[in-house]
């Protein structure tokens, strides 16, 4: 545990407050995200998420991941600025339907040059399994290299449904292959957005999901977990190995630091008076 934050959240939240829905100004976001560094929560805090085309725009120390199709890190990574510690990459690696093969060669020639992970953002679709396969043989031979899955966006066909983001998560942890998720993870509990009418899943949810499946759960086990509206067993699961290191799931970025800790405290995972 550090200070008041448990083990189990250490790294949880990588700092996304550029990308949408947030969309905040580049320069104000770099502002929030020192303080969050300074914050008694900096432990749960991972590096400053950025496009690779903003790159330029970036001022001062600070750790950051890149992020954008892999001809936009190419070059990002030859300009780095002074004082910038890129410390991951993440890269869609195919579109919905294509062959991920050959983008997935391209990604891990890539990964090398950078000091940290490098995550290929693998579509919840056809070839999957063969990516997971060639990620994990790329691993088992020292790379740094780990998938990140899309957990929500602007269609319904980008969310993926509880079945299968269970079985991928199966399929992770099978292959011993840890993963990163992003999109739609606004809340604790899986809810439907009024505006939208798009059922978003919820990081608690998938927080227990993950240690659900570490402790040799199947699918089915995970699904119902994922599935679940009611956060307190999902907070009972997670506040049994507080003291441990999260298993499988690596985090997500988000737009908004504060949401979750609000809803981390409001489940009782982090100190109310402090949030």
């Amino acid at each position: 545990m550090t200070d008041a934050v448990p083990t189990l959240l250490l790294g949880l939240l990588d700092d996304a407050a550029v990308f949408p829905p947030g969309n905040a100004p580049l320069d104000e976001a770099l502002v929030a995200h020192r303080e969050h560094r300074a914050a008694w929560y900096a432990s749960m805090i991972g590096p400053f998420l950025v496009p690779a085309v903003d790159l330029g725009g970036v001022a001062g120390a600070v750790e950051i991941g890149l992020i954008g199709p892999l001809d936009q890190l190419e070059r990002a990574l030859d300009r780095v600025p002074d004082g910038v510690v890129v410390r991951q990459v993440e890269s869609p690696v195919a579109k919905r339907g294509e062959d991920p093969t050959p983008g997935l060669t391209t990604f891990l020639a890539l990964a090398p040059r950078v000091e940290g992970p490098a995550y290929a953002e693998v579509p919840l679709t056809w070839g999957l399994m063969a990516a997971l396969d060639r990620l994990a043989e790329a691993r088992a031979a020292g790379a740094n290299v780990a998938p990140k899955f899309r957990t929500g966006g602007l269609a319904a066909e980008l969310f993926p449904t509880p079945v299968e983001l269970a079985a991928v998560i199966c399929a992770c942890r099978d292959r011993g292959l840890p993963f990163k998720l992003t999109a739609g993870l606004h809340h604790a509990v899986r809810q439907t957005d009024p505006e939208t009418g798009l059922v978003h899943h919820g990081f608690l949810n998938v927080l227990a999901a993950a240690l659900v499946a570490s402790d040799g759960g199947e699918p089915v086990d995970l699904a119902e977990v994922l599935g679940g509206v009611d956060a307190l067993p999902l907070a009972e699961v997670a506040r049994e190995s507080l003291h441990r290191d999260r298993p499988l799931w690596i985090g997500f970025g988000t737009c908004s630091i504060a949401e979750p800790l609000a809803d981390l405290a409001t489940v009782g995972l982090l100190p109310r008076d402090r949030v």
